[in-house]
């Protein structure tokens, strides 16, 4: 059986820490996410990109809003790693089954997205990195 708790860093029940990559140029990845996560009811607590493309947010929602959250993610060109989608399954699925005990309760996610524009020459795009 897999063992969450250890693939996924959880220190408290629902606090994830994800790494992911994608395509998308880092200024207008953290503009559309931040809107998508704002729109689903999250709440966003930090974010930023650094000079090496290196996106990083920090946001939190009711679990209620979990597959949303997932849909908003992959929609906006974010690619989990295996581990990260792994966690949202296990969000998805506890919830769903435990609704009326938990769908208000919040999860927080740090997510470290490492971006890889395809616009610029030369570079890696990001399937070739994985």
């Amino acid at each position: 059986m897999l063992d969450i708790s250890r693939s996924c860093d959880v220190k408290i029940p629902w606090a994830l820490e994800m790494k992911a990559i994608s395509a998308e140029e880092p200024s207008r990845l953290v503009q559309a996410l931040t809107g998508a996560i704002l729109g689903c009811g999250g709440w966003v607590l930090s974010r930023g990109a650094n000079d090496t493309g290196m996106v990083n947010m920090l946001f939190e929602f009711e679990r209620q809003a979990c597959v949303d959250i997932y849909s908003v993610l992959i929609a906006a060109g974010v690619e989990l790693s295996r581990s990260g989608h792994v966690c949202f399954t296990e969000l998805c699925q506890c919830t769903r089954s435990q609704r009326k005990e938990c769908g208000l309760e919040i999860a927080s996610v740090d997510l470290e997205i490492q971006t890889y524009p395809s616009n610029s020459k030369g570079g890696v795009s990001a399937r070739q990195s994985m």
